[in-house]
């Protein structure tokens, strides 16, 4: 299954220390732990927003708990506000779309 993933809203440093401890321990190797899930095919696409602090992509997972400790296995984790949403495929769809036609057409 795949599933679009977004983190958005984390906190920020209050003071240039802060910014070098927060970016050091938490932001640069969230993005070296996304760019590893991009090697490994479990991220297949997204980004960043420009100009926005968050991280959008598309993961594929096996089910709901996979695609959940995918997430939760990111140093940016614990500081972002997570949003999963399932995605269906768009063949799966355009067949049940089929489907419901026939049964339209059916009376």
């Amino acid at each position: 299954m795949q599933y679009l993933v977004e983190g958005r809203r984390g906190s920020l440093p209050t003071s240039p220390g802060q910014a070098v401890s927060f970016l050091e321990g938490i932001v640069i190797p969230h993005f070296d732990h996304l760019m590893k899930l991009e090697r490994d095919k479990i991220i297949l696409g997204g980004g960043l927003p420009v100009g926005d602090r968050a991280f959008i992509f598309i993961i594929e997972a096996k089910d709901n708990d996979e695609a959940d400790r995918i997430v939760r296995g990111t140093p940016g984790w614990p500081i972002l506000e997570w949003t999963i949403t399932p995605l269906q495929s768009v063949a799966s769809r355009a067949d049940m779309e089929r489907e419901f036609v026939k049964t339209l057409k059916a009376g």
